[in-house]
């Protein structure tokens, strides 16, 4: 990784004042409106302090930033850079993307965002929100990613991403990435006692209120008289719609519930036993996070030390200090540096 202050913003082309501002070439919906996922282009200008505060620069393009709006996970790819996150996160990482050669994209995933108003087909679970990634690469003509990061749920959609891929299931022209990134998210199924309980409650609390409210304040005031936290409380709250005079939820809660019980069932141990031939899977685990038994965090330390050149592929794993299971807001400086160094060595 090579590192030097960036040049000042009025060098570089497509941006603008505004919060967002869409690449031409990508801001428009996908082929097939009603059955593929929301995207549009667009790139944070006020990113240019952060990364003249931290001075990171890479020799190269990492690639598209495809940003997934989602209530529990980012997921990012090369070529095309998908995010599953909220508008910080896209913030953050698509700081690798200011290059005049490198276009940014935002997209929506399936129950989430804009997405929600999409006819994307059930059930609702990791292998089809897999495939709702491919279904756009291929509507709109994109080049295969060669990184794939994915943050909690996001990772193990990169997981099945890469399991589809390696078997086939994607057709012969799909090529599997260089490096897969799982940000804290457990490769095994969810052990349903650690904090994963504290999602499933907050599921089931929303299934049980009415589907309109008369105001996001009075939905945020019910749920901290239930005893969530304010913060917790006012997020959620963040998660409606004004739909005349009432408000409403912007996703489908059973099918968020679909999603999420497929997270916590599906396992990708043997993916990261066999990792296919070329690509490197790259594990970090948050210091601080609560989704981790002892167990599991054996079983990965032992696969990232057995890997070798007599290896398929490889498995790599990092502990980023200082930092829950939102390893973006926690430690996001932490994060670049050690996404970005080795990515940059592609």
């Amino acid at each position: 990784m090579q590192k030097q202050l960036l040049p000042p913003p009025n060098s570089l082309p497509q941006l603008s004042e505004s919060k967002v501002v869409a690449n031409r070439s990508l801001r428009r919906t996908a082929s097939s409106p009603g059955q593929t996922l929301h995207f549009n282009g667009g790139f944070h200008p006020w990113l240019f302090g952060i990364l003249q505060k931290l001075e990171i620069f890479l020799s190269q393009p990492l690639g598209f930033s495809l940003q997934l709006l989602s209530l529990f996970q980012y997921l990012m790819l090369r070529s095309h850079f998908f995010l599953f996150a909220n508008s910080e996160l896209n913030c953050y990482l698509s700081i690798f993307c200011f290059r005049v050669d490198w276009r940014t994209v935002m997209l929506d995933m399936r129950n989430h965002g804009k997405s929600t108003e999409r006819e994307l087909n059930p059930p609702h679970n990791m292998e089809n929100a897999a495939k709702d990634l491919v279904d756009l690469v291929k509507a709109e003509g994109w080049s295969w990613p060669e990184v794939v990061i994915g943050h909690s749920m996001g990772g193990k959609v990169a997981l099945q991403f890469a399991e589809s891929c390696s078997r086939g299931d994607y057709g012969h022209s799909a090529l599997l990435p260089k490096q897969l990134w799982v940000l804290d998210s457990v490769p095994g199924e969810v052990n349903q006692e650690n904090s994963n309980d504290e999602v499933r409650n907050v599921l089931a609390t929303l299934q049980s209120l009415p589907s309109q409210f008369s105001s996001r304040k009075w939905l945020v005031g019910h749920l901290m008289g239930l005893g969530y936290p304010k913060a917790l409380s006012d997020w959620i709250g963040t998660n409606l719609k004004k739909v005349g005079d009432h408000e409403t939820w912007i996703f489908d809660i059973q099918n968020a519930k679909e999603m999420f019980d497929s997270y916590c069932e599906k396992s990708y141990w043997n993916l990261l036993e066999n990792p296919p031939k070329g690509m490197e899977i790259v594990i970090v685990r948050a210091e601080k996070s609560d989704r981790w038994d002892e167990d599991a965090i054996d079983r990965i330390q032992k696969l990232a030390s057995q890997g070798g050149s007599d290896s398929p592929g490889k498995a790599s794993f990092f502990v980023l200090p200082n930092a829950g299971h939102w390893v973006h807001v926690d430690n996001p400086k932490g994060l670049l540096e050690i996404v970005a160094s080795k990515i940059a060595s592609l």
